[in-house]
């Protein structure tokens, strides 16, 4: 398989570049840990520290590893609950990739005496399929 090798932008972006899986006829599981997610605590403009733990079964299509990170450091200068940005990011990985499935595990550094983690799965479990 060729892949075009084009130069990326180094800034920060919302935009999730994919490639075509190598291997669509076979469920296999990628996993990302990224130790140095930052956002911004929206009520006291504090930093946020985490690390996201991504893992997904992709269908036709595979993150690119760069697009990834930039899409991750564009939450640096950006207010988000701990809640909502882990949410927002598997949104964002599941509109870009369509996995199979896909979990996204926000584990947020101690503020305040307290640790918080945050798991956010596609299909989400707690909707159940419309029956037909």
């Amino acid at each position: 398989m060729r892949v075009d090798c084009r130069p990326m932008s180094t800034k920060p972006s919302r935009t999730l570049e994919t490639f075509p899986n190598p291997r669509p006829g076979r469920a296999y599981t990628i996993e990302f840990d990224c130790p140095e997610f930052t956002c911004v605590c929206p009520m006291t403009g504090q930093p946020d520290f985490a690390t996201i733990r991504i893992s997904y079964v992709p269908a036709r299509k595979c993150v690119e590893l760069k697009s990834l990170k930039l899409y991750l450091w564009s939450y640096r200068a950006e207010g988000a609950f701990h809640e909502d940005v882990t949410n927002r990011i598997l949104d964002d990985l599941v509109a870009a990739l369509k996995p199979r499935q896909a979990r996204v595990v926000g584990d947020f550094a101690v503020r305040g005496g307290i640790h918080t983690v945050v798991t956010a799965n596609h299909p989400d479990p707690a909707k159940k399929p419309r029956k037909r």
